[in-house]
């Protein structure tokens, strides 16, 4: 029986290309043929004239949720999340000086403007547009495809459940009827986390790949207080729109929830590893702070109350912590980067003429992380702390 199953549905589904099967029906051709044949198969499973006994429909089960775990694997296999992550620049000293800054100085006689130069990364601000490539929304027929089959695999288990046996028959296996609710709790498990995994993926290549031009590659570069926002929350509303119009309803929360977490960590790279093309004072805080807050009320109101405001909070917990490092003064950042730094590397005090150690990057950003709180110095564009990056790590200055 195994056999007879396993080998017509490699045929269907090995050369998905994951579009709908129609407007009406959001998700791949191959779950369709798959359910059919099992279908089809319980059907014939119950018309053979034998004894039905729990032991044969468990085995027929065990059989078909094979079936279903592989094609779980199958739909899953469409990369993972840090592929799309950008690579982190090497940590530098903010420049007052640098190169850009005096080319820039030396044009704005001519009248030439720091809006001038970023007219053409937000050229969407009057008129934003979606940014969903095709490989996205391949993605979201992907997600659409795994809900299929769950809503099907409970119909399959309710045909199982219900089935008469025979009375003659003796059953040696009971398992399914006393320890175990469902045929394929195992599958379910395996499509549960396949959607996690699909969702994720999605979600950050919306961010990092599809939306990186209004986000990781233009907020706050040059200039905070020209270089905001509100163009990114334009295009982000756009998108989002255009995943809800493909996922279907129960696939969306979490798809909603997983562009959240994206979003949440771009707008954490763009302050801690943005390169040298972003310089932040302590007055910027609270302009990214509101920044910040905007970007939460986005989630919280779009796509119908998919988002509760208690999990956005939760989620952005550690970005508001990164945020207030960066309204402390640069005395009290060293100090904490001191007192983390000891801590975390367990030499405890530093001793007469010891050099505080370098924190590694763990990419794992909070403000009580020391490699955390380096960057924030890092970006820091005042002479403290160029003062104390250089004596302290010998740090260059950004060209």
């Amino acid at each position: 029986m195994w056999f007879e199953l396993h080998r017509p549905c490699w045929h269907v589904y090995r050369l998905q290309t994951w579009n709908p099967k129609s407007k009406n029906e959001p998700y791949a051709q191959s779950a369709v043929e798959l359910i059919k044949i099992a279908t089809e198969t319980v059907e014939e499973f119950f018309e053979t004239p034998i004894g039905i006994t729990d032991d044969l429909i468990c085995a027929l089960a065990e059989g078909l949720e094979q079936l279903f775990l592989e094609y779980a694997n199958f739909v899953t296999a469409c990369g993972s999340k840090q592929s799309y992550l950008p690579t982190l620049p090497p940590l530098t000293r903010c420049n007052r000086d640098s190169k850009f800054f005096k080319i820039w100085k030396k044009a704005a006689p001519c009248t030439v403007t720091i809006e001038d130069l970023h007219q053409n990364e937000f050229n969407e601000i009057h008129h934003p547009r979606a940014s969903t490539s095709r490989g996205t929304q391949r993605l979201y027929i992907r997600l659409n495809t795994l809900h299929y089959l769950v809503s099907h695999l409970h119909a399959l288990d309710k045909t199982l459940a219900l089935a008469p046996r025979s009375n003659s028959a003796r059953t040696r296996n009971s398992r399914r009827q006393h320890s175990i609710s469902s045929y394929f709790e195992q599958a379910h498990a395996s499509i549960q986390s396949a959607c996690q995994h699909v969702s994720e993926v999605a979600g950050y290549r919306l961010i990092f790949l599809d939306s990186s031009s209004v986000i990781y590659e233009s907020l706050y570069v040059i200039d905070v207080a020209n270089a905001r926002i509100k163009p990114a929350l334009r295009i982000l509303k756009q998108n989002i729109t255009l995943m809800s119009a493909i996922l279907t309803d129960r696939a969306q929360s979490l798809a909603v929830k997983e562009v959240m977490k994206a979003t949440f960590e771009a707008f954490l790279m763009v302050l801690l590893a943005g390169g040298c093309s972003r310089v932040f004072y302590k007055t910027d805080h609270n302009m990214i702070e509101e920044d910040f807050q905007s970007l939460k009320r986005m989630f919280c109101t779009c796509g119908e109350g998919l988002m509760n405001e208690d999990l956005v909070e939760r989620e952005g917990e550690i970005v508001e912590g990164v945020i207030a490092l960066m309204g402390e003064s640069t005395e009290q950042l060293m100090e904490y980067f001191s007192n983390a730094a000891c801590e975390t590397s367990g030499i405890g005090a530093l001793s007469s003429g010891q050099k505080l150690p370098m924190p590694p990057t763990t990419g794992r950003w909070n403000r009580g992380d020391p490699n955390t709180i380096l960057r924030v110095l890092c970006h820091r564009n005042d002479r403290v702390a160029n003062q104390f990056l250089k004596k302290s790590f010998q740090l260059a200055k950004r060209k």
